[in-house]
């Protein structure tokens, strides 16, 4: 029998290129989800079981006979009922269910530059979990994925809609701070080879190229002959544009506190690149079909697709 391997939110987006390289790879996978995506390539090709942080018997046996847990669950921002401190929970009930099921391994996906005086909440949270999972006792890897693109990534992606569709795109503040884009195939591949090392591993998933923000938004413009002229903005500014944009779209465009996080460069890191891809080489092979549709976080990750 193929080894089993568990990925949370195979139908969202990381979770579906680790389950894709797992599968390439000839093991078995199944997904632990809040809903099931039937037009995904992954639909009939893996198991599913229900996400269900309140019900921690039915969680533990939805991980019982699997060898490693790649866990990219995590919220954006707030939504409904489901807030950080809500995350953070359920985080910390999945690895006692890994626990308590005889998960071998666990890799958890976290974000570069995580710390627990952070202001801001995403990273905060993170830097909680990082702390929590390192004292566990568990066989773990973190890693930390910088600035993630890939087919319909969302940050990317929108970027090239609204430079496709709008006279103007206003960057928050000056622009100089930096990002260093990594490709989610990247991430997938650092992912799994991390899930079949043996020692605790905190690793930076990063790309080989870093750009000032300003640099990647003209570059995104330049790749999809997009005519948007390009105006620095306060971010208070840029900020109520996106919600306007956000709005008509039935989604949340940006936060103020990824705003705060990006314009602090937290998207960069200080470790040798483990990624490969050349984000220049990417934008000039996607430019045709990069931002032909708008990618909504809240149709990918709140609201249903088919039951479990």
């Amino acid at each position: 029998m193929p080894e089993l391997e568990v990925v949370t939110g195979a139908f969202s987006y990381t979770g579906r290129f680790i389950a894709e390289r797992l599968l390439a790879q000839g093991r078995a996978v199944r997904t632990l989800t809040r809903r099931v995506d039937p037009s995904s390539s992954l639909a009939g090709k893996i198991e599913t079981a229900p996400l269900r942080f309140d019900d921690p018997a039915a969680l533990v046996e939805s991980l019982r006979g699997a060898r490693t847990l790649y866990n990219t669950y995590w919220i954006r921002f707030p939504h409904g009922p489901t807030t950080f401190e809500t995350a953070i929970a359920n985080t910390r009930a999945l690895v006692a269910a890994a626990l308590e099921a005889g998960v071998e391994r666990l890799v958890h996906v976290s974000v570069t530059n995580p710390a627990e005086n952070s202001p801001l909440p995403y990273f905060r949270g993170k830097a909680r979990l990082e702390r929590d999972i390192a004292a566990s006792g568990i066989s773990h890897a973190i890693v930390r994925p910088t600035l993630v693109f890939g087919p319909e990534d969302i940050l990317v992606n929108n970027i090239a809609w609204v430079m496709r569709r709008f006279p103007l795109f206003l960057v928050p503040g000056t622009g100089g701070y930096l990002v260093q884009p990594v490709a989610v195939q990247d991430t997938a591949r650092i992912c799994v080879e991390a899930g079949d090392a043996e020692e605790d591993l905190l690793l930076d998933a990063a790309g080989p190229d870093t750009f000032t923000f300003d640099e990647l938004v003209r570059a995104i413009r330049a790749a999809v002959g997009g005519r948007a002229r390009v105006v620095h903005a306060p971010p208070g500014l840029a900020l109520a544009l996106s919600r306007l944009v956000g709005r008509a779209r039935r989604d949340v465009m940006l936060t103020a506190e990824e705003i705060e996080g990006l314009t602090a460069g937290l998207l960069v890191s200080d470790r040798p690149p483990l990624g490969t891809t050349r984000f220049p080489g990417w934008l000039a092979e996607e430019g045709d079909s990069l931002g032909a549709k708008y990618v909504s976080e809240l149709d990918r990750n709140f609201r249903p697709y088919a039951p479990i």
